[in-house]
């Protein structure tokens, strides 16, 4: 063969050499084909994620968690619940290995799995769950949840069950037992002096899909990160075809925290983190990262000007509150804010939930209906500053008025559009923009403001008792408008208290009405969530959350890493 190549021009022996070589491919090819179409690829385990978070964590504690949301994000990772959501905001059994509900609706009772163990390596009982639910109770511990739980009687039946009896029926019962359980065996000993004191706030034991590995901090103290590594006894994952561990496929979470979204951003585009907790989307075109999927997701919540009339004598006058309405341009900021994501709405419920409906009065876009409004209520410019004011029991009370918002892009250019819509009709505006880690100590809890331009989360139920019913005007409470109405009060907790629908739709249609005759506030608009995460994290499958934070709720579910198995 070799004497016969050496006979072979130097073209001749090229010609064969390539179409060996060909050859060689074509077989190869050909096992690689075959290789692909006899296998399939599958999540396998490792990987690092990092998400950027906007805020400071401060209590790591289903308990008194609620109002922060960098620490709902983490309760989410290390907690678990009796339920939890899946990926389109239905409940699915979490801790709870089933569930069943009596003919009466008054008896819930729960099945713990028998598999599910704390990080420390304790077991997870009853006794954990009703030592969860009675701390909440206690108004000693101020839970911003105690609302959900009141009338609720936890009954151990046996090690691994727990029964709920309600005073009456509640609808969104079923939701409420989404809360992480505490381990009872770490918290009883803490008094409720040093409940918010206590170092598992900050470094935390739960039986969730991660469990706590490190924090890092500052020089000035503050938390720069923490790392969770994942649970290799969490029971909830499916098992994975690659080996007979259960544990969730991404080995190591970090959370990195930023002061606001635009530092959360850059540290996007630099690669320092894999994804962030959300983007505005005024500022989706910062995000410079190509290999990025933004996921838009369904999410119950609103943005309105909640008004606190004991704070302002012009906001105490309901034509003001009625002028301010219509001085309000919401398709303005849904255009220019929100770039078109998002929907403008009238009414405490949005569209698509239980007991909306689109015949509801509307206060549209109409300056020269505000201005009207106010001169008939002898709100007059009479110095010609532009400036309207009135004579209000012997003294002049000036149209002015504060608007407070959080430093974050989208709400900075939405309480500046108010601004100059309600100058417009003669009003004087003086923005207050604040960090969002002092918003809520600061402002909303001692409800120091006189018109908030904040949101709101219903959950999955539509149930809006927690805004709007008047024993919650206070701290802990969520009425952010301070609303009092005996009539409102009533319709909501008949509402809660049927399991039929079109009840339920009634009742809240009637709410609907009245709130928005009242003028408690003014409902601008309902966003999408955007979610920008890397692209080469896969497995994030979500519709529709309950919660921003929910977005963990199948984290196990997420990979980075692959491999191949026969088909």
């Amino acid at each position: 063969m070799g004497q016969i190549f050496k006979t072979l021009s130097k073209k001749e022996r090229f010609l064969i050499r390539g179409f060996l070589a060909l050859i060689l491919l074509s077989i190869i090819a050909l096992i690689g084909l075959n290789y692909l179409s006899d296998t399939e690829v599958i999540p396998n385990y490792g990987g690092k994620y990092t998400e950027g978070i906007i805020g400071q964590p401060r209590f790591i504690n289903p308990v008194i968690a609620q109002t922060n949301d960098a620490d709902r994000d983490l309760v989410q990772l290390v907690y678990s619940g009796l339920l939890k959501y899946d990926g389109q905001g239905n409940l699915i059994e979490d801790l709870a290995e089933s569930y069943s509900v009596d003919d009466n609706v008054l008896n819930y009772e729960f099945v713990i799995r028998q598999d599910a163990f704390w990080h420390d390596g304790e077991k997870v009982t009853a006794d954990d769950v009703i030592f969860t639910i009675q701390t909440i109770q206690n108004h000693e511990f101020k839970s911003p949840i105690r609302v959900n739980w009141q009338g609720v009687v936890a009954e151990k039946i046996d090690d691994l069950t727990v029964r709920f009896v309600l005073r009456n029926t509640y609808a969104p019962f079923l939701h409420n037992t989404v809360v992480g359980i505490l381990p009872k065996h770490l918290w009883q000993g803490i008094s409720t002096a040093n409940f918010p004191l206590a170092e598992y706030n900050q470094s935390p034991i739960g039986s969730g899909p991660y469990r706590f590995s490190k924090l890092e901090n500052d020089q000035l103290g503050k938390i720069e990160q923490i790392e969770l590594v994942s649970n290799e006894n969490y029971y909830h994952a499916e098992n994975s075809q690659v080996n007979s561990l259960s544990k969730p496929y991404i080995e190591k979470i970090v959370l990195k925290f930023y002061e606001n979204e635009l530092a959360a951003i850059e540290a996007l585009n630099s690669n320092d983190v894999d994804g962030i907790s959300f983007v505005s989307a005024a500022n989706l075109k910062l995000l410079k990262e190509r290999k990025l999927n933004v996921h838009k997701i369904s999410l119950p919540r609103y943005y309105a000007v909640f008004f606190n009339q004991s704070k302002s004598k012009p906001l105490s006058d309901k034509n003001v509150r009625l002028a301010l309405n219509f001085a309000t341009n919401k398709d303005k900021i849904v255009a220019e804010v929100l770039n078109g994501d998002g929907m403008a709405i009238d009414s405490p419920i949005l569209p698509g939930s239980l007991g909306f409906s689109a015949d509801l009065t509307k206060y549209s876009y109409n300056l020269a209906e505000a201005k009207n409004i106010l001169d008939e209520s002898d709100w007059l410019d009479s110095d010609e500053d532009g400036i309207r004011e009135k004579k209000i029991n012997g003294d002049i009370a000036l149209l002015e008025i504060d608007l407070l918002t959080v430093n974050w892009p989208e709400l900075v250019s939405t309480a500046q559009v108010l601004k100059n819509d309600w100058e417009n009709i003669g009003a004087k505006i003086n923005l207050q923009i604040v960090d969002p880690a002092s918003i809520n100590a600061d402002y909303i809890r001692p409800r120091q403001y006189q018109a908030l331009l904040f949101g709101e989360i219903f959950g999955a139920d539509p149930d809006p008792f927690a805004f709007w019913h008047s024993s919650l005007k206070k701290d802990p409470g969520l009425n952010l408008a301070l609303y009092n109405s005996k009539k409102v009060d009533k319709i909501l907790e008949e509402a809660r208290q049927t399991l039929d629908q079109q009840i339920r739709a009634a009742k809240y249609l009637e709410f609907q009405e009245l709130v928005i005759a009242d003028l408690p506030a003014i409902f601008l608009y309902s966003p999408s969530y955007l979610y920008p995460v890397k692209s080469k994290i896969r497995g994030i499958d979500i519709q529709k959350l309950a919660l921003q934070p929910y977005r963990f709720s199948q984290i196990e579910h997420w990979f980075i890493k692959t491999a191949r198995i026969e088909k």
